[in-house]
């Protein structure tokens, strides 16, 4: 069995804020980077505190996921970094709009800081729509 890699990149989403890719196409799983609340046509912070963010990580995710050939509904697992874990309840909140049925696995953990000084970051791995 051969496996290929290939970079995703969108318009859709955020640029990078560093040396690494938006997403990567590895047989059939798409992995995305870590996304934070910002806005792709403004690069800046979405206003409206971790909901706000939260809900706009996921558009960027899903942005991303159809860019790779995915969507969310084919998410099998995210890991969710928490600014502050008292947010949790706020974020899954929104979390749960985007996967109303079979969610995906997921781990949440709090960090001690994200960059930009963002509430929230998500990173997910998917399957490649057949």
């Amino acid at each position: 069995m051969t496996l290929s890699k290939k970079t995703i990149h969108t318009d859709s989403a955020p640029k990078a804020l560093g040396p690494y890719s938006q997403a990567i196409k590895a047989g059939d799983f798409i992995y995305t980077a870590g996304q934070v609340g910002l806005d792709p046509r403004t690069g800046e912070i979405v206003s409206g505190g971790i909901e706000a963010e939260t809900k706009q990580v996921f558009l960027n995710i899903q942005n991303i996921l159809v860019a790779a050939g995915s969507s969310l509904e084919l998410v099998i697992k995210t890991t969710v970094y928490l600014r502050d874990i008292q947010d949790f309840g706020a974020m899954n909140g929104i979390y749960a709009t985007f996967f109303p049925s079979n969610p995906p696995a997921r781990s949440t953990v709090q960090v001690a800081a994200l960059p930009r000084g963002v509430a929230i970051e998500i990173d997910t791995v998917a399957i490649v729509a057949q």
